[in-house]
């Protein structure tokens, strides 16, 4: 187990399974405190800076824009479990609905390329055709 705050930036990046430079962003962006700086040494990290970082990724992994990230992460802060429901029900519609989106686009490319199957090689492709907008 880690011990209370011994990691240095780099230390937490492989903990955490991210690179400096997210961190570092986070820091910027104020999701992920920055500890004080010694006068001698480098900032020192804990087990609850992992924890946030993979909250965070955790969060991105299903589709949380970075700011919606923030606002789950003040949530928690609250313990508002209403006030998170009601951000990952907004969520799951916009998924449903770039998932339907997906699905026309899949039928769409299907009846396309099915369409270049069944043609002469010697006249027009209708993927480029459609693109072109000759249909």
């Amino acid at each position: 187990m880690i011990q209370k705050h011994t990691l240095s930036i780099g230390g937490l990046a492989q903990a955490a399974g991210v690179n400096v430079e997210t961190i570092r962003y986070y820091q910027r962006v104020g999701m992920l405190a920055q500890p004080a700086k010694p006068l001698q040494g480098a900032r020192k990290y804990g087990p609850r800076d992992i924890k946030q970082i993979r909250f965070i990724k955790r969060a991105q992994a299903l589709g949380f824009t970075l700011s919606e990230v923030a606002e789950l992460l003040a949530l928690g802060n609250a313990s508002s479990c209403r006030e998170t429901q009601v951000l990952a029900e907004s969520k799951l519609e916009s998924i449903s609905s770039r998932i339907q989106d997906l699905v026309k686009m899949q039928d769409t490319l299907q009846q396309l390329v099915a369409r270049c199957n069944a043609i002469d090689k010697s006249t027009n492709c209708p993927i480029i055709d459609a693109l072109v907008g000759d249909e």
